[in-house]
């Protein structure tokens, strides 16, 4: 038991001090310019393994302190099966060494060009290096045996930990907040001026430093990513713990303060880059401690204040007994959540093997359609009739997402120019899955979600708690889609319909019907990027 459980431990630690040493070695020595290489999106994704990674770590940790039944539960499972052998440590290092292979045999250069080429050694290698990493920590039955006996209850909460640069991402078109970037530079010169009084600011164009070394402080640099990070771990550990939970008060005292002490943090952080950069290395303040260092403080961060939550009694209800363990196929909550969780993935696979993600939608139909398939029992009652106020409804919302429909961007042409380029067979296939996606189990999954679980998680009673949450939840729904506006609008008619009668189907079907005047309006005109 206790050799097994030094691995579990040790292990883990081992295979971050890899993640983080490749992606050091590759930031100094190499460089490598996304926007160049005419793959960016899977190029960034590469890129944003480590702070993935430093996250999953962070959220896996965070499990096994919520859930310490659930650690001793694989100690009991592991212990009983043999460890692994050398070999899978001479293959593990065989991936490690694939993945620094490019790197070895050119030295250091550009690979922007080279960008292709390297990716057969780095994907092989990825692969490699990942698959015997997880067994270095347990064989793969004993993680197969564990997952089940969990109910599969850490899926979910590691997906949504791989997520979080993705939302930052998504959320940056909403991030240009002129204030608050006046507001964090002035306080990074404040912070500066406490210990370098030749400090050099010019607040007209947001640059901030010294003689030597001066850095461009955008609206980016506001804290979105360590925003975005802590709610999700505080989410995280609202969903862990919330059978033990006050949950407004919870939200109303961990939220303010995670994102206050994230700002925070923030600002120190640029200031103590400015400082590495004009006193030690500007190298390495870039390069390095620009790139890596937020994440990791960030995590940090989310995780202290995870235990902030937990030694407040004030927002604990501390309930005599826990619900009686059920069947994940059986569980409400997850059948809400899951099957979302399961689309945003599928969107950053999607990403990460086409330039054109949308060209892959067959695929994310697929993975919807399956976890829909595997809580059918839930969805069958949803659909208790069909009410001509929803139908209406949803056609008011396909008319207008149609009428204020933005000009065609430079990616739907080229979209189209790849879709109008492919056979008649495989074009036929992308319109019927994009159909059926479209049409039928993106508003199912979407409304389980937005409406079935977070409208009713951010109501916190009364009239005003009820607008809140449709104020909310249809702004989080907003952040999915591209037209914010539209979508917001779209969200609020979605959760009224639901409200009208206290039923997720009429949602569900009013969503159904405006996708499929939307649908049919682009069938009809050939602008099958519009779908």
């Amino acid at each position: 038991m206790t050799q097994f459980r030094t691995r579990i431990l040790v292990v883990p630690a081992v295979l971050l001090a890899e993640i983080i040493g490749i992606a050091v070695a590759y930031q100094f020595f190499a460089t490598v310019d996304c926007h160049a290489t005419g793959a960016q999106t899977g190029c960034e994704l590469l890129r944003s393994l480590v702070a993935r990674s430093i996250v999953s770590f962070a959220a896996l940790g965070v499990y096994f302190w919520a859930r310490p039944e659930a650690f001793r539960r694989l100690s009991q499972i592991g212990v009983a099966r043999n460890g692994p052998g050398r070999w899978v440590w001479g293959i593990h290092l065989i991936g490690v060494g694939l993945i620094l292979l490019p790197l070895v045999v050119g030295g250091s250069r550009n690979m922007t060009d080279e960008f292709f080429v390297a990716l057969v050694p780095w994907l092989s290698g990825l692969v490699l290096a990942v698959a015997t990493g997880v067994a270095l920590v347990a064989p793969l039955g004993v993680w197969r045996d564990w997952l089940r006996a969990e109910r599969f209850a850490p899926l979910p909460v590691l997906l949504v930990a791989v997520v979080i640069p993705d939302v930052a991402n998504s959320l940056l078109p909403l991030w240009n907040w002129q204030v608050l970037t006046d507001f964090t530079f002035d306080a990074v010169v404040a912070v500066l001026l406490a210990f370098a009084p030749d400090i050099y600011a010019d607040p007209a164009t947001y640059i901030i430093g010294t003689e030597s070394f001066r850095v461009y402080i955008s609206s980016q640099c506001s804290g979105l990513e360590g925003i975005a990070l802590v709610t999700a771990f505080i989410g995280i550990y609202g969903f862990l713990f919330r059978r033990d939970l006050h949950f407004t008060r919870f939200w109303l005292i961990m939220l303010p303060l995670g994102l206050t002490l994230s700002w925070l943090l923030n600002v120190v952080r640029i200031a103590i880059l400015v400082m590495i950069g004009a006193h030690i290395s500007p190298e390495i303040a870039v390069k390095g401690f620009h790139s890596y260092a937020g994440w990791l403080f960030f995590t940090l961060l989310a995780v202290f204040l995870l235990f902030v939550a937990q030694v407040m009694p004030w927002i604990h209800r501390h309930a005599p007994s826990a619900a009686q363990s059920i069947p994940l196929r059986e569980d409400w909550l997850a059948a809400r959540i899951i099957p979302f969780v399961a689309l945003m993935v599928a969107g950053i696979v999607a990403s990460a093997i086409s330039v054109h993600p949308d060209l892959a939608y067959p695929l994310t139909a697929l993975v919807m359609f399956l976890s829909l398939v595997y809580f059918r029992r839930h969805y069958w009652r949803l659909m208790t009739g069909i009410d001509p106020a929803a139908i209406a409804a949803g056609i008011l919302v396909g008319a207008g997402w149609i009428i204020f429909q933005p000009p065609a961007s430079a990616a739907d042409a080229s979209l189209a120019a790849v879709l109008n380029g492919l056979g008649a067979t495989v074009l036929a296939l992308w319109i019927i899955s994009r159909l059926i996606g479209t049409m039928l189990l993106v508003p199912v999954v979407e409304e389980l979600f937005f409406r079935g679980y977070l409208l009713g998680r951010l109501d916190f009673g009364g009239r005003a708690g009820r607008f809140f949450a449709v104020v909310a939840s249809s702004a989080f729904f907003a952040m999915l889609h591209g037209r914010w506006i539209e979508a917001f609008v779209a969200g609020v008619i979605f959760a009224l319909v639901m409200m009208r009668r206290d039923r997720l189907g009429d949602a569900v079907l009013a969503h159904v019907a405006a996708n499929s005047v939307v649908a049919g309006w682009a069938l009809i005109n050939g602008t099958l990027t519009s779908i």
